[in-house]
């Protein structure tokens, strides 16, 4: 079986059209799991599956659990179809177990107008200053572009940091993004600041085939840079939080949804490929819920009193 991986990871990539990410966890995930049979000596069954997923559940989070065992049933279909497997054991074996529910965590208005303001406040430093570096001006313009994207679009920072500048069409007003599974999506931009920051950004001498975010050195900027660009102006904002990219695509889609968004243009916006992954939001809309309740509950037309 464990032969045939690498054909298996070609076959994700060339035919399934998976990035780069989730070829990586499936080749961590499959690598552990024939690490384990080896130094065990098992077979590829049912039973050794079963210890195999008792040892994940004594080392890892349900959420990675459930990850790991996709890998390997993903694997194992796979096998099957090419006929490298006479028998799948996971068609014998009934795996139920529950992931624990975590509503995502979001950012409070007032402190993502605080946030953006601080990098705002950064970036007219450095234009006032006669003295400080061109790199320097570049380098705050880019940042407060980062910040405007990802409460913009909703967008994940892997999409972020892969943007070309052929994807960003300012004079349309719009951003094509990659997506996972290789689905293109587009996202208009609709804000007057939000295309003034990207243009004051886009500035800078750059090729259509380069990347729209970029580091010192002319790189791609990457994941966490991200990261450490919003918690510098996190901390400069001398807000008590911490804040990571994903938050902001949380925050983008609550606000949404508590502004009576139909929850299918959510999900197109967000890129998801099913509304199940979407609707994990109402949980979180707290303010459409106050509204329902304040108007709707029975209550409120009982007079005991």
């Amino acid at each position: 079986m464990q032969k045939h991986l690498n054909t298996y990871l070609i076959y994700c990539e060339k035919i399934k059209n998976l990035d780069f990410k989730t070829l990586k966890a499936y080749r961590i995930d499959l690598n552990q799991f024939f690490d384990f049979l080896n130094d065990r000596k098992c077979q590829f069954d049912k039973d050794s599956i079963n210890i195999y997923i008792e040892t994940l559940h004594d080392n890892f989070k349900p959420k990675t659990v459930k990850r790991k065992i996709a890998s390997l049933k993903a694997f194992s279909s796979y096998c099957e179809n090419e006929g490298y497997l006479s028998i799948n054991p996971f068609h014998v074996m009934k795996l139920k177990y529950k992931e624990p529910f975590l509503l995502p965590k979001t950012i409070n208005s007032s402190d993502v107008q605080a946030i953006l303001k601080s990098a705002y406040d950064e970036q007219n430093k450095a234009t006032q200053d006669k003295d400080v570096t061109q790199y320097t001006k570049s380098q705050c313009d880019r940042d407060v572009a980062v910040l405007e994207l990802l409460f913009a679009t909703g967008m994940r920072v892997s999409e972020l940091c892969s943007l070309k500048n052929s994807d960003v069409d300012l004079s349309a007003r719009f951003i094509r993004i990659m997506g996972k599974g290789a689905k293109e999506r587009i996202i208009q931009l609709t804000n007057d600041e939000v295309i003034t920051a990207l243009t004051e950004y886009q500035k800078q001498d750059k090729t259509l085939d380069e990347p729209f975010l970029i580091n010192r050195d002319g790189q791609r900027l990457s994941e966490q840079s991200v990261r450490q660009i919003i918690n510098k102006y996190v901390k400069k904002a001398n807000l008590k939080i911490h804040v990571t990219p994903h938050m902001f695509r949380h925050t983008f889609a609550t606000l949404l949804l508590e502004e009576d968004v139909d929850i299918r243009y959510i999900q197109k916006i967000l890129g998801h490929s099913s509304i199940i992954t979407t609707q994990i939001y109402t949980h979180v809309s707290t303010k459409q819920q106050r509204l329902i309740l304040e108007i709707k509950h029975p209550r409120n037309k009982m007079l005991v009193h």
